[in-house]
């Protein structure tokens, strides 16, 4: 009789139990089952193939988009003492025939191999010929030609059943909307799979959106503030805002590079290689940026610009705290980012129901923006997951945000585009509501509309909101021949009409308190335990050639400090010290903590 997965988890990964519904889905694959498994980034997807993997002969194949996750997940790996490889084009000749070879003889539990090798008719043959015991498919949502990662090789990859029909299949994810699942279980899986929906909430991550006031000064504030000396992603709409903004933050001391896919393939790894391997790097990225990087202390992600759906964003603050210690998801938009992206959208080759795919999650993503109450409702209901709300952990439940009927005003703003023509941005409606006078104005004759200065009252920046707010809702939509207009938007003649009410957020005024200078991570950082285990690990991972967490995360550094271990016997208790690294690397850990409580 084989280890059990829990035999497995404690040796090999150095955990005690297992979370959420792993086990669950371990038994259900083990058994032979096919299984769609949609789990949040960090929330432990992989042990959901790899304990199977060792629990019978053979050896698993594992689909993945990307030569960096292969090269992080098999390096994490073999660090476990697990017989891992990948079969990729990093490999030279020796390198690939050396790993098939592995596989045919079954000296592998685990190979790693790209969609594109896989398909080969020789990959395909070498397969036939190894005993396979599981096809695990990273990534499942690359299949989804709706979605926002489509690569055209997953259409392809049904082959896996039509040749090898007896091997169980697992397709796993971390953002697939109803239409996006159902495309993976026809395409890759077949009606028979059981789908296991794990919950989306990431509780260890503080959600905060924001109005764009000095963006760069804001971001750096941020920071400053919360993460200095830590490992973030910002990430930005163009390739020249990621180059200038981390050339900014340099200029004020900050570490940071950026990171686009215009950049020479050569810079473009070394950045990403020095975002994998060095602690405390901020990298400024476009969207090219992040699928399949496995660097679990990302302490922050930021977006100095809005997303173009509630799913990229979704996807891209996952990045944040996979060890599950505390991060911060932080934004900031403006008027201009919404009208931006509606036209992108609009202005789009794709096909009606594309168009409208897309505006509804932009307008998902937007509502979650202008939601005054807690965040996680708003974000998961999305993915239809229920959640209470009143997380105590978002921005909104920290400083409730103060709401009011806009409905009067809103009549307004809508009334003023109309009689203006259609064809004007917010800030020549915003003249006209407050009666300002300007040389445009009286050429147009605006000045004698009868929407002429009747929101004199409110100022200018409350009329901006409740322009960007409208925008928001879907009552305003921008011109999309791309002239930066407004058009009155195909719902809004309830609400023009009075039959219906809006409510907005009131959009805070800067403190002028001074902020909190609390850390969102729970760890000592200037603890001589903590500075000489992450002393230690840094020139162990250097020698290693290896990234500093494939050694041990931060969260089981932290552990160690906690608990401070006396003993080897001792320091196997602590999560994330499996027999493999406890044998490895134990007396040096031990040796490192003496140090640093005698020094």
């Amino acid at each position: 009789m084989g280890p059990t997965p829990e035999d497995l988890l404690r040796q090999v990964f150095g955990y005690s139990e297992f979370r959420g519904r792993q086990r669950e889905i371990i038994g259900h694959v083990a058994e032979g089952g096919h299984a769609l498994v949609l789990m949040p980034t960090g929330g432990g997807k992989s042990l959901c193939y790899q304990i199977p993997a060792l629990m019978s002969a053979g050896t698993t194949i594992v689909v993945s988009p990307l030569i960096a996750l292969m090269r992080d997940q098999v390096e994490a790996l073999t660090h476990n003492g697990v017989a891992a490889a990948v079969l990729n084009s990093s490999l030279d000749a020796e390198t690939r025939r050396q790993t098939e070879q592995d596989l045919l003889d079954g000296r592998l539990d685990l190979l790693y191999v790209a969609p594109e090798r896989l398909l080969r008719q020789s990959t395909l043959g070498l397969l036939a010929r190894s005993r396979i015991n599981l096809f695990a498919i990273d990534e499942a949502h690359c299949v989804s030609q709706w979605g926002h990662d489509f690569r055209p090789e997953y259409l392809k990859l049904g082959v896996l059943a039509e040749r090898f029909p007896q091997v169980p299949r697992i397709a796993l994810t971390a953002t697939a909307d109803e239409r996006t699942r159902g495309e993976i279980i026809d395409r890759l899986l077949g009606e028979q799979a059981k789908v296991f929906v794990a919950s989306f909430d990431r509780p260890n991550i503080r959600y905060s959106v924001g109005l764009k006031r000095n963006a760069r000064q804001q971001l750096l504030s941020f920071i400053r503030r919360k993460h200095p000396g830590q490992s973030g992603i910002v990430y930005c709409f163009s390739r020249r805002k990621t180059e200038e903004t981390a050339a900014w933050l340099a200029q004020q001391g900050i570490d940071a590079i950026a990171y686009h896919a215009g950049m020479e393939s050569g810079d473009r790894q070394c950045a990403q290689d020095r975002f994998i391997n060095e602690d405390g790097l901020v990298i400024c990225a476009t969207i090219a940026f992040g699928m399949g990087i496995d660097k679990p202390d990302v302490r922050f992600v930021a977006h100095l610009d809005l997303p173009k759906s509630i799913e990229s964003y979704y996807q891209e603050t996952g990045r944040a705290g996979r060890d599950g210690l505390p991060a911060d998801a932080w934004m900031v938009y403006s008027l201009s980012d919404v009208v931006r992206i509606r036209q992108l959208l609009e202005q789009s080759s794709a096909g009606d129901d594309q168009k409208k795919l897309e505006r509804e999650r932009l307008e998902a993503l937007l509502a979650y923006c202008e939601h005054a109450r807690c965040r996680r409702p708003a974000l998961l209901g999305y993915f239809g997951e229920a959640h209470p709300g009143d997380c105590g952990y978002c921005d909104n439940c920290q400083e409730p945000p103060e709401t009011w009927d806009a409905t009067e005003a809103a009549r307004m703003a809508l009334s003023c585009v109309y009689r203006t023509g259609q064809r004007f941005g917010a800030g020549h409606v915003v003249d006209v509501l407050t009666g300002k006078t300007t040389e445009r104005i009286e050429q147009l004759g605006h000045d004698r509309l009868s929407t002429w200065a009747i929101g004199r009252e409110t100022d200018r920046n409350t009329w901006h909101s409740v322009m960007r707010q409208l925008l928001a809702a879907g009552h305003l939509v921008p011109d999309p021949e791309g002239h930066g207009g407004l058009r009155l938007g195909p719902d809004c003649r309830d609400l023009l009409r009075g039959e219906t009410t809006i409510e907005m957020r009131r959009d805070a005024v800067p403190s002028s308190r001074k902020s909190s200078t609390k850390k969102t991570v729970d760890i000592d950082t200037e603890s001589p335990l903590w500075q000489a285990l992450r002393q230690w690990r840094l020139e162990t991972a250097r020698s290693e050639e290896v990234p500093p967490y494939v050694i041990f995360h931060d969260a089981t550094l932290a552990a160690i400090v906690e608990s401070r271990p006396q003993s080897l016997d001792e320091l196997a208790t602590v999560s994330g010290v499996g027999e493999h690294k406890l044998a490895r690397y134990g007396k040096a850990v031990i040796e490192a903590l003496d140090s640093a409580e005698n020094a």
